[in-house]
């Protein structure tokens, strides 16, 4: 049964994103992102890794989808079903990503060191254990992601008001 589920949202996570890049429609693409990020969290719950699973419902589908939504909306002048339009070189940006997909692959299947352990990790992987590195080993890290994560909001602010000149 779990293989089932499995595929039913592997192939809702893959039909989603490929929405995201395809909709002519921006709003689509950002409801589509969401629908994407609901599908991997599920894929999360599957792999028995709860709190990516919570995390990842609540800061990318919910914070993230919905800032986006936004900063469109926000950000939109004109009609909405034009604010995406049709990319001409779609088959240059497939076969671009085929390549690149390969590259990865070989490179990935020719070193040993690069491939995935046999066994699983069993030494911790909690909540609490990962607040407990996030606010001692790993203090400095997670206060310059913080910074940076707020700059980068205020720089959006700033860059979705606009700056008018001093003349």
């Amino acid at each position: 049964m779990g293989t089932i589920v499995f595929f039913i949202f592997a192939i809702l996570a893959i039909a989603a994103a490929w929405g995201v890049v395809t909709s002519k429609n921006i709003v689509h693409s950002a409801f589509y992102l969401a629908l994407s990020f609901s599908g991997v969290a599920v894929l999360y719950v599957l792999m028995n890794a709860d709190f990516l699973a919570a995390v990842q419902l609540l800061v990318y589908t919910g914070a993230v989808s919905i800032m986006v939504v936004f900063a469109v909306m926000l950000t939109l002048r004109g009609d909405v079903c034009d604010s995406n339009p049709e990319n001409r070189k779609a088959g240059w940006g497939a076969l671009i990503s085929a390549l690149v997909f390969v590259v990865i692959a070989l490179v990935i299947y020719t070193n040993p060191d690069w491939r995935v352990l046999a066994s699983p990790w069993t030494s911790g992987g909690t909540a609490q254990d990962l607040s407990l590195l996030m606010l001692t080993q790993y203090m400095i890290p997670f206060e310059a992601a913080a910074v940076l994560l707020t700059v980068a909001l205020a720089g959006a602010v700033i860059l979705a008001k606009g700056v008018k000149g001093n003349k």
